[in-house]
């Protein structure tokens, strides 16, 4: 896709989840695109620390890696506190990446059920749900929260939160990752236009479908892009102040029926084979 690079020429940055996948993708887009400097945050204290040793030899003095567990708000705060050190007091651009894919049983089955016997497949608990939402949303509230007030200093500045397509086909067995990614939705489009006149622009970024650590140990789907691919998608759309940018062309078709009423058939019948063919043990998407 291709935009005006220039847009982000200069600027600061900070990516959480940044030392694997799209996140890292974002990261090198930026520095490829003449940021100033960079902040990689993430908990992957191995993958951080090579990430930050690889690209600080390639551009001396512009990247900083932090350790970060985005589901503690003491570890945020030092997070964007230590970036915004690095930068020289101010942050234009956070980048709410961090988060996972989940999928579960929100009660036990009956023994039919195939579902319940494939790896990693089990009955949610009420932990399970905290957890979920501690990664998927508090950890992008915790980003924004501290942000905000670092940006407003500063002028402005521009966050994404980056959610899933799932947010518009909310499929079964996945109730806590769509239930999740949609709370960010709704938190990001609100603060849009909180922190519209402060100059302060959010916008939410579906990844789309891309070959991820997000698959775990099963392939992922045939035809799916690169972190690079969706990187630059989201950062193109981004510097158009997009409200939702979406990752692929299958996440944005799939948003113009979700929810309309004429169209209600085509979710419908799309989720509902996806479900029977997950509750027979198969895990399509």
């Amino acid at each position: 896709m291709e935009f005006d690079e220039s847009y982000y020429k200069g600027k600061t940055a900070v990516v959480t989840g940044a030392a694997s996948g799209v996140g890292l993708a974002l990261i090198e887009e930026l520095l490829a695109y003449g940021a100033e400097k960079v902040a990689l945050a993430d908990f992957n204290k191995e993958n951080l620390e090579k990430h930050t040793a690889r690209l600080s030899a390639e551009y001396p003095g512009r990247v900083k890696g932090i350790l970060c567990d985005v589901t503690k708000e003491s570890e945020v705060a030092a997070m964007i506190a230590g970036a915004a050190e690095f930068f020289g007091g101010r942050i234009d651009l956070l980048v709410n990446n961090a988060g996972a894919g989940l999928m579960g049983l929100f009660v036990a089955p009956p023994s039919s059920v195939s579902i319940a016997e494939v790896k990693g497949v089990k009955i949610q608990t009420n932990s399970d749900w905290e957890r979920a939402f501690a990664l998927n949303f508090y950890g992008a509230l915790y980003g924004c929260r501290e942000v905000i007030p670092v940006m407003r200093r500063n002028g402005g500045g521009q966050v994404i939160n980056v959610i899933s397509g799932i947010v518009f086909y909310p499929m079964a067995y996945q109730t806590m990752y769509a239930a999740t990614k949609s709370a960010l939705n709704g938190l990001t489009l609100s603060l849009r236009y909180e922190y519209w006149d402060d100059n302060i622009k959010f916008n939410s970024a579906t990844p789309g479908t891309t070959a991820t650590g997000i698959w775990g140990d099963t392939p992922a789907p045939q035809g799916a892009q690169t972190p690079k691919q969706s990187a630059r998608r989201i950062l193109a759309q981004a510097s158009r102040n997009r409200r939702v940018i979406f990752g692929d062309d299958p996440d944005e078709a799939g948003a113009k029926n979700c929810f309309h009423p004429d169209y209600e058939e085509i979710p419908d019948t799309y989720l509902l084979e996806v479900a029977r063919a997950r509750r027979g043990g198969e895990i399509r998407v």
